[in-house]
């Protein structure tokens, strides 16, 4: 744990990503913020983010085919992610702890967890589609 100020933007910036709760970019959050500070600067936002998601407030997630996203769940889970639109979203289902020894097993790897992203097209991709 770190003894870093809690600080109004860090706030801000904390409550912007628990309130989009759409794994949101980082100039996602900085738009957010803007409408409650407009004087915030896109490096504040930017500078917080990084310290959110190192105290363990929020999650830095790398999805493949998609920029940096931030998440309000720190645990692990599994994602969606739309080919079409970019949307990402939570699978509702349990971590499978189970794939981590399996992998452990076969590749004698000291594995610590795993990420895994389901690609297709959201509901709304897909009727436009049809």
């Amino acid at each position: 744990m770190t003894n870093s100020r809690n600080t109004i933007q860090r706030q801000l910036v904390l409550s912007a990503v628990r309130q989009l709760q759409n794994h949101p970019t980082a100039d996602e959050v900085y738009q957010e913020v803007q409408k409650n500070c407009p004087t915030i600067s896109r490096a504040t936002v930017y500078r917080n983010l990084k310290l959110l998601a190192e105290e363990g407030e929020i999650r830095l997630r790398n999805i493949s085919g998609s920029p940096e996203r931030y998440d309000h769940i720190c645990n692990n889970h599994y994602h969606l992610r739309c080919e079409q639109c970019g949307k990402v979203m939570d699978v509702e289902m349990p971590y499978m702890v189970s794939l981590d020894e399996e992998v452990r097993k076969r590749n004698e790897y000291l594995i610590k967890s795993h990420d895994l992203t389901f690609v297709g097209l959201c509901p709304e991709c897909a009727k436009k589609k049809h």
